[in-house]
């Protein structure tokens, strides 16, 4: 299965999951943001501060040329996997609804983070247990998940919801981690599962993420 992870000016954590999808066993490349074709099963947003996050976190990249053709992608069953600044971009493109908006703390957040497994019959989640408690990292100043009740209702209605923190770091509203599209196949979450990929890291619970994938 092919996975090409997008780079973009000012991302940092490509290479993370770069050799994650490689331990998963993933074939792997690079896609630059100026080249157009995609060329995958799996596309995977990384986290970073693309173009610097100068006007808004993902609100320039959303723009990039490598992202012209993602809603083609997407609508052929292509999947999408953003994490972090990769999950803030997805809300951009509107391919997932809601806003990451500023921590309500007003600080930039860099902590492990105990998370419950919501929904566990997803491509992404599916070797994880519904309700599962598990811990992933987080790194942004911009989590803080915001959307409105007419949009909650429908993404609840197909169990859109699919990481909650289990002690609400940055004020997401009702503690939403992870979501995911009604079709399934566009996932984005703030914790970075990349980051727990590795048993030398302390844990390799992350990697499930994207083994379930390739279990799909």
């Amino acid at each position: 299965m092919k996975a090409q992870v997008v780079i973009f000016p000012g991302s940092n954590c490509d290479w993370d999951v770069y050799y994650a999808l490689k331990e998963a066993g993933f074939n792997t490349s690079f896609l630059w943001h100026d080249d157009k074709k995609i060329n995958c099963d799996l596309l995977v947003l990384p986290g970073g501060f693309s173009y610097g996050d100068y006007l808004r976190c993902g609100a320039v990249a959303r723009f990039a040329h490598v992202l012209e053709n993602i809603y083609e992608f997407s609508e052929k069953g292509g999947l999408i996997l953003g994490i972090c600044n990769g999950f803030q971009i997805l809300t951009e493109l509107k391919l997932l609804p809601g806003a990451l908006m500023l921590n309500k703390s007003c600080k930039f957040i860099c902590s492990d983070c105990e998370l419950i497994i919501e929904n566990n019959d997803t491509y992404f989640t599916k070797l994880f247990k519904k309700n599962e408690i598990v811990n992933f990292p987080i790194a942004h100043g911009e989590g803080n998940y915001y959307i409105n009740e007419d949009d909650l209702k429908i993404l609840k209605s197909y169990d859109g919801i699919v990481l909650k923190y289990k002690e609400n770091p940055n004020g997401s509203k009702e503690d939403i981690a992870g979501i995911i599209n009604k079709k399934g196949n566009v996932f984005g979450l703030m914790p970075h599962p990349e980051r727990v990929s590795f048993n030398y890291l302390g844990s390799n619970i992350g990697l499930k993420v994207f083994q379930s994938i390739l279990n799909r």
